[in-house]
């Protein structure tokens, strides 16, 4: 099930959002291990992590055509969410499943209600490069490589990727139209 959270599930989306990337983001090859993680993230748990959590679920419940939240549950476990934004660009992120949970539908049913909120806008996301699964996700809801990339605090190698309208219904990017 999927809907939007409340102000009192902000520490439970905190505790869902480290755990994700504790499952995700190791790589020896990139120097990232649970220390460092802890140390670049973990202050999402912290009092001004969940703060932040609020903040964001009161701007998608009081600005809900700028602002897009949701939480997914199994049972009564949090399990995923994904959020955005519309602005002079549309974005998505962050979204995350936890691990024992993806293979279910949950992230389609999360990226389902978020495009159809977008309507026809192009939307931008970034991922990390090695995330395999996830570039594979997103490339099956219609999002291609824009060629971007970026290294996070030094270490963790972002791609970015795009939705357009126009790429999805013909399969042919926007730079490549004449």
């Amino acid at each position: 099930m999927t809907c939007a959270p409340s102000l009192r599930e902000a520490e439970e989306l905190s505790r869902v959002h480290l755990t994700a990337w504790l499952e995700t983001y190791p790589s020896a090859a990139n120097g990232i291990d649970v220390a460092w993680i802890r140390e670049s993230v973990g202050w999402v748990v912290a009092p001004e992590g969940v703060a932040r959590w609020r903040e964001g679920i009161e701007a998608a419940a009081l600005r809900p055509q700028q602002d897009f939240c949701r939480i997914a549950r199994s049972g009564d476990q949090a399990v995923g969410f994904l959020c955005g934004h519309r602005g002079d660009v549309t974005t998505l992120g962050p979204m995350y499943v936890l691990a024992k949970f993806t293979g279910h539908g949950i992230g389609s049913r999360l990226m389902d209600e978020y495009l159809e909120w977008v309507g026809g806008k192009p939307v931008f996301l970034w991922v990390t490069t090695y995330n395999e699964r996830a570039v594979r996700f997103y490339a099956r809801h219609g999002f291609v490589d824009s060629g971007e990339r970026q290294l996070w605090k030094g270490r963790l190698p972002n791609m970015r990727m795009m939705r357009s309208p126009h790429l999805v219904t013909t399969g042919v990017p926007n730079r490549d139209r004449r």
